[in-house]
């Protein structure tokens, strides 16, 4: 359980505040001041913060700064009398609150706030995923949808975005935690080895196998498989692949009988498996089966707002490390990290970190500690195309400045006339198969109308007036081409619906953080 720090400023508030907390089972330390927090204040377990008055004051903002020091930060919930939802999520965003609920407080709405806040600090503590933009907050949550279930999961992005420690955090939430976890490169060994490795080999199989070895499925039966850099498996792997995910079942090389395992498979890459399926270098088939439950994980130069943060981490980690004091960054150097492009994400600000811990003569990195092709925004020209398989042309020197518009610009044309064309191939395999619906569709509206519908057979009249009588649910409408943001968006309106309009139960029902519903109703034009 946790400890909860209530504001008494408003000591009405703080009173019904600590009666909702406390029918948790949490702990609460009701104080006015951060010398009191401080003062209790500890590395050990959670914590979390409830601000009841003036969240904009300087008291207010002495509390965050001790909860801002530690990295995860502890949720930060503040109260306030605005009614408009809206005004009230501009106010969390701007004073840097993890929710802003409103006076007087709900006791059923402040317990499932803090549950969902408290499991996301936990789900950072765990998995050591750190960041507080927006993309992180969907990622987590996404995590934690996910780790419970025992489907495939595939992970996307670039190099060095974090794949492996969210892969680690689903396998570390899941129930598959007390078993094994292992990570294959599929890229960093050759074909030739790399069916050995994965499913093992009996004694003989061939020329140096002069004893048995078993596989890596073998060795992650009952727990969970990354495979990263799948897109660089080759094609008769993949076969194989396929086969041990539908049916899961495999024989070693060289072996005779089959060997049954239960393994979660989660496979991760940087490179576009839409394009590669296109271009012929990874199964079709494969990429629906491993594509089930997907996390795109964002570069860093899309949350650029946590590169303080994960500075300060790494820091402290690092001159832990080497036993080295230092205070930090100074704000011209922290302003050039902001402005680079990063395009090897948190794996390259790491190690410039530990670089500049164990080389900056100072306890203070400075501007000229960093290196020169950094300070020179190297970066901006290395950030990785989405899609690598494409070949761009040479762009005319007449204009540097549009030269990356009009390499985006032509790729997106490349790719939507593959798509098309591989739609039209789709479309035209399905009239061959399916000659009726094409007849059909050749009938025009009257005679469309024309056609009889028979009566319903007697008997069925009861049970028709029983169907009547039931209540009527909100119903999703589902048609053929529908996108998964038209599909989502059916869904929350369906859920918004059954509840009223009430957006923290309907967040509850579709599982996901109020404030991230607020950014969908936004972004999908929903009104309430």
């Amino acid at each position: 359980m946790a400890l909860v720090f209530v504001d008494t400023r408003d000591l009405e508030a703080a009173v019904a505040i600590r009666e909702a907390v406390e029918s948790d089972g949490h702990d609460v330390a009701m104080v006015d001041s951060a010398r009191e927090i401080e003062n209790r204040l500890t590395d050990q377990g959670e914590t979390a913060l409830m601000l009841t008055a003036d969240v904009e004051g300087s008291v207010s903002q002495r509390m965050i700064t001790l909860f801002t020091e530690r990295i995860p930060r502890p949720p930060v919930v503040g109260f306030s009398t605005v009614e408009d939802p809206e005004e009230r999520e501009r106010l969390a965003q701007a004073m840097d609150l993890d929710d802003c609920l409103l006076l007087p407080p709900d006791p059923d709405e402040v317990r499932v706030v803090l549950a969902q806040q408290l499991d996301r600090y936990d789900l950072q503590l765990s998995t050591g995923i750190v960041g507080r933009a927006e993309s992180v907050r969907e990622v987590l949550e996404r995590i934690h949808l996910m780790a419970p279930v025992h489907t495939t999961v595939l992970l996307t992005g670039e190099s060095g975005t974090g794949k492996e420690l969210v892969a680690r955090g689903i396998h570390r939430l899941s129930p598959r935690r007390g078993k094994a976890f292992i990570a294959v490169n599929c890229a960093a060994l050759p074909e030739s080895l790399l069916e050995s490795e994965l499913f093992g080999h009996e004694k003989g199989a061939f020329t140096g196998a002069t004893s048995l070895r078993r596989g890596m499925f073998e060795l992650a039966d009952g727990g969970t498989l990354l495979l990263d850099e799948i897109a660089e498996m080759p094609l008769p792997t993949q076969t194989r692949l396929l086969r041990i995910l539908e049916s899961r079942r495999f024989m070693r090389v060289g072996g005779d009988h089959e060997i049954e395992v239960n393994v979660r498979v989660i496979a991760a890459t940087n490179r576009d498996l839409q394009a590669a399926v296109r271009a012929g270098e990874f199964r079709r088939d494969l990429y629906y089966r491993l594509n089930v439950l997907h996390i795109d994980l964002p570069p860093l130069r899309r949350r650029k707002v946590d590169i303080p943060l994960l500075v300060r981490r790494f820091i402290d980690e690092f001159s832990r490390a080497h036993d080295r004091e230092f205070k930090g960054l100074a704000p011209e150097a922290m302003k050039i990290l902001l402005d680079y492009e990063w395009p090897g994400n948190i794996r390259e600000l790491r190690n410039l970190i530990e670089s500049m811990v164990v080389l900056a003569p100072g306890s203070l990195i400075r501007a000229e500690d960093i290196p020169s092709e950094i300070r020179a925004g190297g970066g901006r020209g290395l950030v990785p195309a989405r899609a690598e398989t494409i070949t761009s042309p040479v762009l005319p020197a007449a204009d540097a400045s549009q030269l990356p518009q009009m390499e985006f610009i032509f790729r997106t044309l490349v790719e939507l006339k593959l798509d098309v064309e591989d739609l039209r191939r789709e479309f035209d395999r399905y009239k061959r198969e399916h000659p009726e619906l094409v007849e059909l569709a050749a009938l025009t509206a009257p005679d469309l109308r024309a056609i009889a519908v028979p009566e319903p057979a007697s008997g069925f009249e009861d049970l028709g007036r029983e169907i009547e009588a039931e209540p009527e649910e909100p119903a999703i409408a589902f048609h053929a081409g529908m996108t998964m943001a038209e599909l989502e968006r059916e869904a929350i309106v369906a859920t918004l619906k059954e509840v009223g309009g009430n957006r923290r139960k309907a967040a509850e029902k579709l599982q996901i953080g109020e404030r991230t519903l607020y950014r969908k109703l936004k972004e999908y034009e929903i009104e309430l």
